[in-house]
């Protein structure tokens, strides 16, 4: 009762000499900008190219959408204090980058899970696609993902931000995330805790399930294709939405679905630069190495 609230925080980012962090400025720098160029390219390959006017390139667009602001969260502000060795972040705008990270990050798990049910529809009820995967119900998915994952995201923060911080005002990450900044907490955050857990899983595992049904019968149905060329074919199509969610899932599941608690925080900044940073600039070149469509458009631009 007798410690006095904090305004701010320290964020201690990468602790390291000054050539190193020079060397992971220009690393980071380079990684935020191929990143925005390439999340850049596909949305104006897709909305260029009547070809790739179908459901599948529609959420690609909105997956290449929201990977440019979610690596503009974080990356930006991360920069800026590599840059000036001093990385300050008042109260207000730390629960703001918290929101909108953890906003995206929800809204891209049932993103792919959307991605993962279209797939299902192409390959497994080839006859009915058209008819249930309509360009009124791409864009109702698409809402769904981004309302979904903003409302849940905002149930989160919200209690998280009425909770008391009043110091050691450090954070030992390079950006607000819930685990560092609850571990700043000196007032009762059981009840955030458990309110962030259950969310945790319910946007977690509900899109995960999802994508783990579709997958199964996917390869259930390709594996009873007459023609090698058509199982080859069908699981051309899904190897790069399947290669994302494997690298996308796994880092969050670790992340994301355990107890605040028994987090080591030095692990904690390594995972979260893998998913965080690189994540977003390995996404483009996966489904643009394995797409036949994507690489060709590219081709026929150029």
């Amino acid at each position: 009762k007798n410690q006095t609230a904090i305004n701010d925080f320290i964020l201690l980012g990468f602790s390291y000499g000054l050539h190193v962090q020079t060397l992971l400025h220009l690393v980071f720098l380079i990684t935020y900008i191929v990143t925005v160029t390439e999340n850049v390219i596909i949305i104006f390959v897709v909305t260029k190219s009547q070809h790739l006017h179908k459901p599948m390139y529609y959420f690609l667009g909105n997956l290449s959408f929201l990977e440019i602001w979610y690596v503009s969260v974080t990356l930006p502000k991360l920069l800026l204090g590599l840059w000036s060795q001093t990385m300050t972040i008042s109260f207000s705008s730390c629960m703001t980058q918290l929101y909108f990270f953890i906003s995206l990050m929800c809204t891209e798990c049932v993103l792919l899970a959307v991605m993962a049910y279209d797939r299902y529809l192409a390959i497994c009820q080839p006859l009915h696609y058209s008819v249930i995967m309509t360009h009124k119900l791409c864009f109702q998915f698409s809402v769904l993902s981004w309302a979904g994952g903003f409302s849940i995201s905002l149930v989160k923060v919200s209690f998280i931000s009425r909770l008391t911080f009043c110091g050691p005002r450090v954070i030992n990450h390079f950006f607000c995330d819930i685990s560092p900044v609850l571990n700043l907490s000196c007032s009762d955050m059981s009840l955030a805790e458990r309110v962030d857990f259950a969310l945790a899983l319910v946007i977690l595992l509900v899109p995960l399930l999802i994508i783990i049904f579709s997958y199964c019968s996917i390869l259930s149905t390709i594996l009873s294709m007459p023609s090698v060329q058509g199982r080859r074919k069908a699981f051309s199509t899904c190897t790069s939405h399947f290669a994302v969610v494997i690298i996308f899932f796994s880092a969050t599941l670790f992340m994301y679905a355990r107890p605040r608690r028994i987090h080591p925080l030095n692990l904690n900044k390594i995972v979260s630069v893998f998913y965080a940073v690189f994540t977003p600039a390995l996404n483009p070149l996966i489904y643009c190495l394995r797409n036949k469509e994507v690489k060709q458009v590219l081709k026929n631009i150029i």
